[in-house]
């Protein structure tokens, strides 16, 4: 039988039909309320008591145990006698509620927030709107100001509001700004305070033809906020006045957005004098999408939309100098190893190759420079990884490059690490620091040929700071700051992390690149979790996590929080609880035979470990190698073992996994100890000996 479970309002559970479940009295309901709060983590017996009285009883852990046992039979009336429970279970010294996400109202409707992302305004009004439903009252409404709720009750109400919000304004940009006034009035009534929601009052009341309406709700907000709160109006509010005491023209509810506003008025112009020009105007494309792609999440994914529509244009006219400035002007700087839009990615380095081999002999040497780079940093993780985790590894990619005399390279693998190396080589020739920014980071992109190179990624770093720094190239120079993050952090300086985390923020608030506070909070809490107990980490590594939405990176966001608080898990020896409900992202093959393992799946795990592919070669590696080792172990399987120990072996000085600046796994000598001392395999136990 399903059971929901409800805290948007009163506490309530109901079964598959919809029925109430009967929860008896306010301690049993204060028990799942906690349980819920916890989010499928356990909450010692202990902890409970503490919760729920603030003078305990004698028998309060007899009580508890009751409330459980009488919780339990109103949720799963029909479980069989000493059947475990499916629900509210038991584990270590306490219990935890263990239900999908789904069946949790509370849980669902983040889960909603988080999945829209940059969807756009219809999505954003028929999904807000289902899920803004589901709110029946003040979150646990049936509660006081219990100390153990006040965070969560805050955080929620705080995700409804900001949801209130969003859908009114998706509301007003599909034209229904009449629509969305009377909820924004009573929004503004209940909660004066929200600037955003007298920004959007204002606007909905100009966009229903209501100017004077519109000026009294923003002078209205402004009295208030200086009477009670001793502060003037936010930069939004006071702009949105004066753009409506002037009818601006961006208000009209036809009008373009911001971006699409700035880009007609300057194509405007260049209609006008440049109207049989096409080249210039893809030129011109290239160039806005390279500075769009750093205004925030919804820029980037825009720009890496709009820079294939232009590259593919170029392409059409058949001129491969001119393809050559489109593709080569796109140089935003990328930290991230893992590619957001793999299959474009792929298609951008074979537009970058087929334009190098049709640009003509002699000359052209900055454009041939940003085409090799381009395909060093979009060929972002494809090194080769020399198959399954069980054969024996064949040798690292080292030495020249051309052929493959560096190992089992072919061809196609070894080409963005040529591409890399003679980008950076023309660029010193030329003596162009811009270009050669460009060419570094297609280096940073391919020094991803075996473990262990974070003193080589630290060295790249170093240059791009201090040459970003003398030339004035802002973006170069945090991309630098941020490796070197990642680099400090692999070796646990962390003060040397901090001062480059530090750094990069500066720059990132005076530059307004605001994407780079989403790897420094990252950090921050990888900071926590090398230093500070786990439950520390673990609320880190939750609080990080909200950043991730929106931000346009789905190749850093997928599986990341997950993989995070397994990392912690595992670093401090607690259980390993699978979590099916969990997405993995591409983790998901090296994480699994881990978590077989901690549900006592031991040859499921074997076999799961024997499927796996070997980890990429990029920021992850040492994380999943660790992963692949602690497997390898635990179902004693030697050819496992002996691959991870010789891919882990060159990072022995490093911890596993902090070279990402995001999540560790501890160092990876302990590692290397766990495999070196691993007992020999029962014969019985082997895998491959049936």
């Amino acid at each position: 039988m399903r059971v929901e479970f409800g805290v948007l309002g009163a506490v309530i559970a109901r079964n598959g039909a919809g029925d109430p479940l009967p929860l008896k009295g306010p301690r049993h309901r204060a028990v799942l309320a906690r349980l819920v709060v916890a989010r499928r983590r356990v909450v010692p017996v202990a902890r409970l008591v503490e919760d729920l009285w603030d003078e305990p009883p004698a028998d309060a852990v007899g009580a508890v145990r009751t409330f459980v046992g009488d919780l339990r039979r109103a949720v799963e009336p029909d479980r069989p006698p000493r059947t475990p429970p499916r629900l509210l279970v038991t584990e270590g010294p306490g219990y935890a509620l263990r239900v999908p996400k789904d069946d949790v109202d509370a849980w669902r409707f983040e889960a909603v927030l988080d999945g829209l992302g940059d969807a756009g305004p219809d999505r954003v009004a028929d999904r807000l709107g289902e899920a803004l439903g589901w709110w029946r009252g003040p979150a646990f409404a049936d509660f006081g100001d219990e100390r153990w709720l006040r965070t969560e009750r805050s955080r929620l109400t705080e995700l409804r509001l900001h949801a209130v919000e969003r859908r009114a304004e998706a509301r007003i940009g599909l034209g229904d700004a009449a629509g969305a006034v009377p909820d924004l009035d009573a929004h503004v009534a209940e909660h004066p305070w929200r600037e955003e929601g007298w920004r959007l009052l204002a606007l909905a009341l100009y966009r229903s033809a209501r100017q004077a309406d519109a000026l009294s709700v923003l002078r209205r907000a402004r009295g208030m906020l200086h009477e009670h709160l001793g502060v003037d109006p936010g930069p939004r509010l006071r702009r949105l006045e004066e753009d409506v005491l002037r009818h601006a023209g961006h208000l009209d509810p036809d009008a373009p957005s911001a971006v699409d506003l700035v880009w007609s008025r300057a194509t405007a112009a260049y209609e006008s004098s440049l109207a049989a020009r096409a080249r210039t105007r893809l030129e011109s494309t290239a160039g806005l999408m390279r500075d769009l792609a750093v205004t925030g999440g919804g820029g980037l994914e825009s720009a890496r939309q709009h820079r294939v529509a232009a590259v593919a244009a170029a392409e059409q006219l058949g001129d491969p100098e001119l393809t050559a400035r489109v593709i080569g002007l796109y140089d935003v700087p990328a930290v991230w190893t893992r590619s957001d839009d793999p299959e474009q990615a792929r298609w951008l380095v074979g537009a970058a190759e087929r334009t190098l081999r049709l640009l003509p002999t002699g000359g052209h040497d900055a454009t041939r420079c940003r085409l090799l780079a381009t395909v060093a940093v979009e060929s972002r993780g494809v090194l080769p990884t020399d198959g399954p985790v069980f054969e024996p590894v064949s040798g690292p990619v080292e030495g020249p490059l051309e052929g493959t005399g560096g190992g089992s390279v072919s061809e196609a693998a070894a080409r963005p690490l040529l591409a890399a190396r003679r980008a950076e080589e023309i660029a010193r020739r030329l003596d162009d620091a811009s270009l050669l920014a460009f060419a570094l980071n297609g280096t940073f992109m391919q020094t991803f040929r075996r473990t262990g190179l974070a003193g080589r990624r630290d060295a790249v770093g170093a240059e791009l700071v201090a040459l970003s720094a003398r030339h004035q190239l802002v973006r170069y120079e945090v991309l630098g700051h941020l490796v070197r993050l990642q680099a400090r952090s692999a070796v646990a300086d962390l003060a040397g992390a901090d001062r480059h985390a530090a750094a990069a923020d500066a720059l990132a608030a005076r530059h307004g690149l605001p994407l780079v506070s989403v790897f420094t909070t990252w950090y921050r809490a990888l900071r926590t979790a090398m230093t500070e107990p786990p439950a520390a980490a673990l609320t880190a590594y939750e609080e990080a996590a909200r950043c991730l939405p929106g931000s346009g990176m789905p190749g850093l966001r997928g599986g990341l929080l997950p993989l995070a608080l397994l990392s912690v898990r595992l670093r401090h020896g607690q259980p390993v609880v699978a979590d099916h409900d969990a997405d993995w992202g591409p983790y998901e093959p090296w994480v699994r035979p881990v978590l077989l393992v901690g549900e006592g799946r031991v040859e499921e795990a074997a076999e799961a470990l024997r499927a796996a592919p070997a980890p990429p070669r990029d920021l992850m590696s040492e994380a999943m190698w660790c992963l692949v080792a602690r497997a390898a172990v635990a179902v004693g399987d030697r050819d496992v073992m002996a691959r991870a120990r010789a891919e882990l072996a060159p990072a022995a000085s490093e911890q596993g996994g902090a070279g990402s600046g995001l999540i560790t796994l501890g160092p990876v000598a302990d590692h290397l100890d766990m495999l070196a001392s691993a007992p020999d395999p029962d014969p019985d136990s082997d895998p491959d000996s049936g």
